[in-house]
């Protein structure tokens, strides 16, 4: 398979282009560039910086990736982004790459999907089968897990993480950590309770489910001190890999505090 280059496109001479590779009208790839097999940009898209897309990614109009972090403190040395497999990234999306007063990469796993006008901010970490919804705008040094979905326009503060299967509703302001298979709502965000809908979704087994909310009423209750609550819920289900996954995002909390209920 051959690449194909719009003559309308600037892709500089250094730039690595793997086989397959579509660039369309009105685009600019930046010298030290890499694209994976039949990347496809379909125009006016900017690649700039130390950038690396995997195989089989789609970029529409506007989208940018690579220039400098949004960060005072980046002193413009070496950073860079590194970007998985089968992600989307329609219109207008916005990636930076690392900073050098903090973590110098970007990464995004496979097959994501980052809808309209979303961002990406430096440092940020996003797992595999990420949804991000039209306007969400993500803080720098964000960790985002598999398979997580926010909502459109919602806010992620920065050196926040967002656990495995969360959900963050529309419009929501988060500036604490979210726990895993949990769901988060308002302006500021609560914790709502478990992302059921996502979890019988994808497949995870009744009893799966019903210890997952078996612990959190535990974990969540009024009665009690909440480090306290932590410790019982690890000993009943220490053999539960799904509430561990929990357990173990709380113990290792270190920026931001957890997302909590409304009560």
């Amino acid at each position: 398979m051959t690449v194909y280059v719009d003559p309308s496109s600037h892709v500089d001479p250094k730039a690595e282009l793997a086989e397959g590779v579509h660039v369309g009208p009105l685009c600019v790839v930046g010298p030290n560039v890499k694209l994976g097999k039949n990347v496809r940009l379909v125009s006016q898209v900017s690649l700039a910086g130390d950038t690396k897309i995997g195989a089989d990614c789609e970029l529409y109009p506007f989208v940018s990736i690579g220039h400098p972090p949004q960060d005072f403190k980046h002193g413009g040395g070496d950073v860079r982004i590194i970007i998985g497999e089968r992600n989307v990234f329609r219109e207008l999306v916005n990636i930076h790459p690392g900073s050098d007063a903090g973590r110098r990469d970007t990464f995004i796993g496979n097959d994501c999907y980052m809808m309209v006008g979303t961002h990406l901010a430096h440092e940020g970490i996003m797992g595999n089968n990420v949804v991000i919804s039209n306007g969400a705008q993500i803080g720098g040094a964000v960790a985002i897990g598999d398979h997580a979905i926010l909502g459109g326009l919602c806010a992620i503060h920065q050196h926040t993480r967002i656990g495995t299967h969360a959900f963050v509703g529309g419009m929501a302001t988060v500036t604490t950590d979210v726990i895993p298979f949990g769901s988060v709502v308002g302006n500021m965000a609560h914790l709502a309770g478990l992302n059921i809908i996502g979890l019988k979704r994808r497949g995870f087994e009744h009893r799966t489910i019903c210890d997952l909310q078996a612990a959190y009423r535990l974990l969540f209750a009024r009665e009690g001190i909440f480090a306290g609550r932590l410790e019982v819920v690890a000993r009943i289900y220490a053999d539960n890999p799904e509430v561990m996954q929990i357990v173990e995002f709380i113990r290792t909390q270190d920026k931001r505090n957890i997302c909590m209920p409304d009560i």
